[in-house]
């Protein structure tokens, strides 16, 4: 019987027909220029000239020194004519031993001695009236197989290329809905803990899922199941996906790692496709870990915000939520995932049973820093100078990725600067590169130069001679990106909770520079707007959200926090517009007091001020030791405020969303 199917499975191949075509090619080209066989003799050169004489001769062609011709009629020659015996005979004449008759021959061939010549041979050939025909050079035989055999197989050979292509292109049209997620293998993943620094309590969490892909037969025995979704959420640069290749390196497993985005195409099914295929691939190389970066790129809420349902990031996310259901209980397949828009995502995501952990990687502290630091200056060398202690603490709200490019960047500064070793200095400048840009060459005129020195040197005075703002770490009034000058401060410790008071003092920093302004210039300018922004910014704050205003407990969502455009103008206010203008006025008399308190204090140091402002002019940058020198001691932090804050401390409620305040800067621009 039959095998229908192993017929369909193996179709027939007919590439010994193109073999075969290619010979007859061949075959055909070398038949033009192949010698034909024809009934002619080899006559020698005196016997030439006797039947040219004896009329015998009715036309001759001359080419290089071969002559060719042909007899006026069938000749029987004589062998003292012939130099050579071997002769073919006509159709007319034969060969036969019994009866030997003379061989005809009607074309000969002669050879013209050219090394002795003979000059009388046109005039004989003339009187004799025989036709003179002459050729050129004949091509050598190679050179016409190229000609002509050549084309034809570069023709067969593009053909083939483009059969081959076609045939590639018609695979990859089914290979579309593929996963293109990366595959490390454990020989070329050298990440490890040991290269992570800053997030010891998420390397703790993670210890566990190491443990079960090194030991999975430990947990089965007991019943337990390992999480089966990882969640790292945390804000960017702070080393997820580090922590992600450093779990499948401690582990020793294949890490299949992509970004969410890689998912979605503009044909709707793909990404449902891509995610299956994922999963078979990992599922196929178990145990494993499937890292995918950027979750929320597919994993957002679904019907939420305005405008048309992307269809095709929703089928993608529910195929997702479907595999990670399909788990085996015990499988040994683990998927972690990284966002840093945690608030975005789908509530099925995040249910148990999909990411079960949640880990938290946060900014690192200044141990974590300086971990940090150490990881990234290994390969650095270092002057004994250097103080990575130091450069932890000035160093408060950098993430890992900053820290790195920190480092990239001193050592960058130092080759420029012919350095054989990277010093403090170096990298000084690169934290000043790094948050505010490099030096700008500004070239500004008396004026404008006092204009920033006086702002600056209010900024410094006010954070100098309040209690409880941060130390001044340097002040400059040279142009770095778009800042005229800059006030850095430099807290002496991380903060993970903040007072009313330190809050307070915050503002009054901010409002240094445009008061000092007011007081000395007597015209303000349009550089304190970034300080009336950040400050109206923070006093907004204070009052929806920490409870810090007339208010009391009352606490409201504040506008810059939106998941995406559409939920929050779907969800609009949680207050009425009484209690809009009553955080209005609460706004405003936080401003109004904390300006009257630093005009109060600038008036009280108006000698020092001017000091500051002209030792700035003079040296256009100062630092801690130069400012201690001219304001003399600062008041201890316990110190009594001068006018005292008119409410209570009270502790701020989310530490987080606050920004270290470390530079103040002056911008240029002005609103158009």
């Amino acid at each position: 019987m039959l095998d229908v199917n192993k017929d369909q499975e193996h179709p027939p191949r007919f590439y010994g027909l193109w073999w075969l075509i290619l010979l007859a090619l061949i075959i055909w080209n070398l038949a033009t220029f192949w010698p034909q066989t024809q009934a002619e003799a080899d006559l020698n050169y005196s016997g030439f000239i006797d039947q040219v004489v004896q009329n015998h001769i009715a036309s001759v062609t001359i080419h290089e020194s071969q002559i060719q011709g042909e007899f006026s009629e069938p000749q029987a020659l004589p062998a003292s004519d012939l130099t050579t015996a071997n002769i073919t005979p006509t159709p007319s004449g034969t060969v036969n031993s019994d009866n030997p008759e003379p061989v005809l021959y009607t074309g000969f061939t002669t050879i013209f001695p050219e090394s002795v010549g003979d000059p009388q041979l046109l005039s004989i050939l003339k009187a004799h009236d025989v036709i003179i025909q002459a050729e050129p050079s004949s091509t050598p035989w190679f050179i016409v197989l190229l000609s002509n055999g050549l084309p034809i197989l570069l023709m067969l050979g593009v053909l083939y290329w483009m059969g081959r292509q076609a045939a590639q292109n018609q695979k990859g049209i089914f290979n579309f809905g593929q996963s293109k997620a990366r595959q490390y293998e454990e020989q070329r993943e050298n990440v490890t803990f040991d290269d992570v620094a800053g997030a010891d309590e998420a390397k703790r969490d993670l210890q566990e899922v190491v443990d079960f892909l090194r030991h999975p037969k430990k947990y089965h025995e007991l019943g337990a199941r390992i999480p089966r979704g990882v969640l790292l959420v945390g804000p960017p640069g702070t080393g997820k996906t580090l922590m992600a290749r450093a779990v499948a390196g401690e582990a020793g497993v294949p890490f299949f790692s992509l970004s969410a985005s890689e998912f979605v195409e503009m044909f709707v099914g793909v990404g449902a496709s891509r995610v299956r295929d994922l999963f078979r691939r990992a599922k196929a190389a178990a145990p494993a870990i499937v890292f995918i970066d950027e979750l929320d790129a597919v994993g957002r809420r679904r019907g939420a915000g305005l405008g048309a349902v992307n269809d095709e990031r929703e089928q993608t996310l529910n195929q997702l939520l479907v595999e990670m259901d399909g788990f085996d209980e015990h499988q040994e397949l683990i998927l972690m995932a990284a966002t840093n828009r945690p608030d975005v995502l789908d509530p099925a995501l995040l249910r148990p049973g999909r990411f079960d952990r949640r880990i938290v990687v946060n900014m690192p502290d200044r141990a974590g820093r300086e971990g940090i630091l150490r990881i990234h200056t290994r390969q650095i060398p270092l002057a004994e100078d250097v103080d990575l202690d130091l450069l932890a603490r000035t160093t408060t709200g950098f993430s890992g990725a900053d820290l790195a490019n920190l480092c990239n960047e001193s050592a960058l500064i130092a080759a420029r600067n012919e350095h054989e070793k990277v010093t403090m200095t170096d990298f000084e400048e690169a934290v000043d590169k790094v948050l505010l840009g490099g030096v700008r060459p500004l070239l500004l005129d008396p004026n404008e130069r006092r204009i920033v020195a006086f702002h600056e040197a209010g900024h410094a005075l006010v954070a100098w001679f309040t209690p409880l703002a941060d130390p001044v770490h340097k002040v400059t009034i040279i142009p770095r990106g778009k800042a005229l000058g800059v006030t850095e401060q430099v807290p002496g410790e991380d903060h993970y909770n903040y007072s009313r008071g330190y809050l307070l003092a915050r503002l009054a920093v901010m409002l240094g520079g445009r008061t000092s302004e007011e007081l000395m210039i007597g015209d303000p300018t349009t550089g304190a707007e970034n300080d009336l922004v950040e400050a109206t910014r923070l006093a907004r704050r204070m009052v929806t959200r920490w409870g810090m205003g007339s208010l009391d407990s009352m606490a409201f969502a504040s506008d810059d926090e939106q998941p995406f455009l559409g939920y929050e103008l779907a969800r609009g206010h949680d207050f009425s517009e009484e209690t809009a203008a009553h955080i209005d006025r609460d706004i405003q008399e936080l401003l109004h007091e904390r300006h009257s308190y630093v005009r109060e204090l600038l008036n009280v140091k108006q000698e020092k001020l001017i000091e500051l402002a002209d030792t700035l002019l003079q040296e256009e940058t100062i630092g801690q030791n130069e400012l201690k020198n001219i304001l003399g001691n600062r008041p201890p932090a316990d110190a009594e405020q001068t006018p005292p804050a008119p409410r209570p401390e009270y502790a701020a409620s989310n530490p987080a969303s606050i920004t270290p305040l470390r530079y103040q800067k002056r911008n240029k621009e002005k609103n158009q």
